[in-house]
């Protein structure tokens, strides 16, 4: 990006634009020292406070802050103090300035004027992700040509002449200076540096100065760039860690036979895997030598939560959800004549286009900040936005398991049942009998009733017969005909037709499993009464995921349902079904073979293959294709997720394993 760089000169001063805590404006100060190679840098803040600023640069990459207090001599009594808050953190271009000069052993000056009552200036900028296209220049000339002929207030003036007076002191021992400055200063700064000035009347001596550790919780909320943008860009300004193998620690709350038996479940640091996966998205967040493409690394930050999302849940976020989140996230932004969005319409991204799971689990990625530690030398201080800005925005999760705890962390599979040995649970095997989980039986009943109304409606939908009102409202006015047609001035009627036969069997296809190793655990159930269907799937293997003494979690990739029970022999050793060419089609096959009905409902996200319309022809029977997409994602994640208990005894405990 050096090609993109702008320096303003005057003099010997080599004057940089930037916008206070961007991270494009601090990764430009690097470029800037390499450029002009200064003798001295020269930063907008006043010398009384230069002392404790260098104390707090020195501790990165933890995070300080610079408090004092300002109106504390004021001839009347009723004139509140106010607290100021000056935050040191590593995205801000004047920390980013301070702490290469501490780094490279270049003298640092503090060349602005202490004023006791600065007020507080609103001034809208340009999206600071421009620069990075763009480059300064461009985005320096549109900002002036924006700015117009606003008229500066009198504090900015005294602020100005107050800096270009001591960087005229500075020009007289300095070869090279290079000045970082608020852009609103610089014009109007190259003005005052041309003619004498006399020193500024101001403040000699701050008292009050403290400087203090930010507390951990206090960074998820306050900071001028999110932590985890925070956290790329501090790891990408030195020497990047080994990227770490993506597989190496998790957050699932569950192990298969093999782990169990080496040492049974071990307990995995959610600081260590968020810290992981943030070293993973500096190695892909930027090309070569850059800075974080703030593209990117929402790209890194919504693949990284994804991940983390499906360890949790067992769900995976699909290609269309994370289609609908970048553009949604987009279209937020142009609301606020930004080009990227912020944390929050983040977070309200992908809370409305996935769930609140994963929007917890960006959250709580987007804000780790590894650093950063309640302990510490110096006294630690909790911010709230309300204490540094005008005000904040609140968002609100709800998960779908209940946290009892208030805490930050909210990984509730940690919390629960553990072996209290190596090996308990695999002693819960010894029955060879497996049977259902009675609540999850109940809920896939259920939806399987749905989806049969759901087809009978769409087969009378696809029967139903639209005309121009003559004599009968027949079923009732049709209103998105009438309104298609408003140009005819006539008022179209719908007549519902009644299905011939009812719906039978139903098949939900969630994976096709063409590779056939991710869905390999195929089984029949029989009904256990009346009220329950037969039922075929295929799913992950049980032993890969033992959650509790002879209990198994398992995922659906598909399964059918069939009504009457206790009539269906085991299809996938029936061979009459040997020419299907996947297990999606034996269940299809199965459905049409033992549906007393004439209706099969099918649910997957392709219609068959055109052979089975013929097929079901030939027997009398006729399959309704419903779309995966068209039915409620929220309902699909709780029926797919099933259990397998190894003995009806097993059911007793269940609950206290299965949440």
């Amino acid at each position: 990006m050096p090609h993109k760089l702008y320096l303003e000169k005057f003099g010997p001063v080599h004057a940089l634009p930037v916008l206070h805590y961007k991270m494009e404006f601090a990764a430009l100060v690097r470029k800037a020292v390499e450029r002009v190679q200064p003798d001295c840098i020269a930063i907008e803040l006043p010398p009384t406070l230069q002392s404790h600023f260098q104390r707090g640069v020195s501790r990165l990459p933890r995070i300080s802050v610079l408090r004092y207090e300002t109106g504390k001599h004021r001839k009347r009594e009723d004139d509140s103090c106010q607290t100021v808050c000056l935050l040191i953190e590593p995205a801000d271009p004047l920390v980013e300035a301070a702490r290469l000069a501490l780094e490279r052993n270049i003298p640092l000056a503090c060349v602005d004027v202490d004023m006791e009552d600065y007020p507080r200036h609103e001034e809208p900028f340009p999206d600071s992700y421009a620069v990075r296209r763009i480059g300064l220049a461009a985005y320096y000339r549109e900002y002036l040509n924006a700015r117009g002929d606003m008229v500066p207030g009198r504090e900015d003036l005294q602020r100005e002449q107050g800096m270009a007076y001591r960087l005229q002191a500075l020009a007289e021992r300095y070869q090279r200076i290079l000045l970082v400055c608020g852009m609103s200063h610089v014009e109007r700064l190259k003005g005052f540096f041309g003619k004498p000035q006399a020193a500024p009347l101001e403040r000699v001596v701050r008292e009050g100065l403290s400087l203090v550790n930010l507390h951990p919780d206090s960074c998820r909320e306050i900071l001028g760039e999110f932590p985890f943008l925070s956290a790329l860009y501090e790891l990408r300004r030195g020497r990047l860690p080994p990227e770490p193998a993506p597989d190496v620690q998790s957050l699932r709350r569950s192990y298969d036979a093999f782990e169990l038996i080496r040492g049974g479940k071990r307990d995995v640091p959610e600081e260590q895997v968020l810290f992981e996966a943030i070293v993973r998205s500096a190695h892909h967040c930027a090309r070569e030598g850059e800075s974080p493409d703030r593209q990117r690394v929402f790209l890194r930050l919504f693949q990284e939560a994804s991940r983390h999302y499906r360890q949790e849940t067992g769900e995976p976020v699909h290609v269309w959800q994370k289609r609908a989140f970048f553009r949604f996230a987009r279209n937020y932004a142009l609301t606020g004549a930004a080009l990227l969005p912020d944390l929050f319409q983040l977070l309200a991204s992908a809370r409305g286009c996935v769930d609140d799971n994963f929007a917890y689990a960006f959250f709580r990625l987007a804000t780790c900040y590894p650093w950063q530690k309640e302990e510490s030398s110096l006294p630690t201080l909790r911010l709230r936005p309300e204490d540094i800005a005008a005000g904040s925005r609140r968002i609100r999760f709800r998960p779908r398991s209940k946290r009892r705890d208030k805490g930050m962390s909210h990984l509730q599979f940690l919390k629960g049942k553990r072996e209290r040995r190596p090996g308990e649970w695999l002693e819960g095997f010894d029955d060879p009998s497996i049977c259902s989980y009675p609540p999850e039986d109940l809920l896939i009943e259920d939806y399987g009733r749905f989806l049969k109304k759901k087809g009978a409606l769409q087969l009378s939908e696809e029967q139903s017969r639209v005309e121009p009102f003559s004599a009968s409202l027949l079923d009732g006015i049709d209103m998105r005909e009438t309104l298609r047609n408003l140009h005819e001035g006539k008022v179209y009627v719908r007549e519902n037709r009644r299905v011939q036969g009812g719906v039978g069997g139903v098949v939900v296809v969630f994976d096709e499993d063409q590779g056939k190793e991710k869905y390999s655990y195929t089984m029949t159930w029989l009904g256990e009464h009346d009220q329950e269907s037969d039922m075929a799937f295929y799913g992950t293997v049980p032993a890969d995921n033992i959650v509790g003494p002879g209990i198994c979690r398992c995922e659906y990739g598909g399964f059918m349902l069939s009504y009457p029970p206790r009539r269906m022999y085991d299809v996938w050793q029936d061979s009459d079904y040997s020419f299907a060419r996947g297990k999606a089609e034996v269940l299809l096959l199965a459905a049409l073979d033992y549906s007393w009905e004439k209706h099969v409902v099918y649910v997957a996200a392709r219609p068959p293959r055109s052979c089975f319309r013929q097929i079901a022809a030939r027997m009398g029977k006729k399959i309704v294709y419903l779309p995966l997409g068209s039915l409620s994602p929220l309902k699909l994640k709780k029926i797919r997720v099933f259990h397998v208990l190894f003995g009806h005894d097993k059911r007793i405990v269940a609950k206290d394993y299965i949440w």
